[in-house]
């Protein structure tokens, strides 16, 4: 049970500080400059983390052993940062912005599920789909 719930758990911790981070970051700082520093932040940790967990490991080596999918998930992070700032100063509270963008994203991602990795849409899928809608207009009102 533990080892399903805390990366649940970290994931929540850490997007709770994100969102702060996202909706509380200074107007005047250019959001791809904050990005710059925001990365080359988590760059070191990532860094330190690996260096901690690999005992010995060899970057370069991990390097050649990476595909497609990690250059991907670089742009896909860095379109989901700026998604989230520009949402939040596009004027969201953070109380409704992510919601709306969670449930959305949650819908898209019980198609993705099954069109790429044949995950099953069961009618309590499809109805808890039409329950997130129904709550997106809710919200909305």
């Amino acid at each position: 049970m533990i080892q399903m719930m805390w990366p649940i758990l970290l994931a929540v911790g850490a997007d709770v500080f994100y969102q702060i981070c996202a909706k509380s970051m200074p107007g005047t700082l250019n959001p791809y400059a904050g990005l710059v520093i925001t990365y080359g932040v988590g760059a070191v940790l990532s860094f330190i983390l690996y260096e901690i967990s690999s005992k010995g490991g060899n970057l370069i080596r991990e390097w050649h052993g990476a595909n497609w999918t990690v250059f991907v998930f670089g742009i896909a992070i860095v379109g989901l940062e700026i998604g989230n700032i520009f949402m939040y100063r596009a004027g969201w509270n953070v109380n409704t912005g992510y919601i709306v963008k969670s449930i959305i994203l949650a819908g898209v991602l019980v198609f993705v599920g099954y069109l790429m990795f044949k995950e099953s849409i069961t009618m309590t899928k499809i109805a808890g789909i039409a329950v997130c809608m129904a709550g997106l207009y809710l919200i909305n009102k």
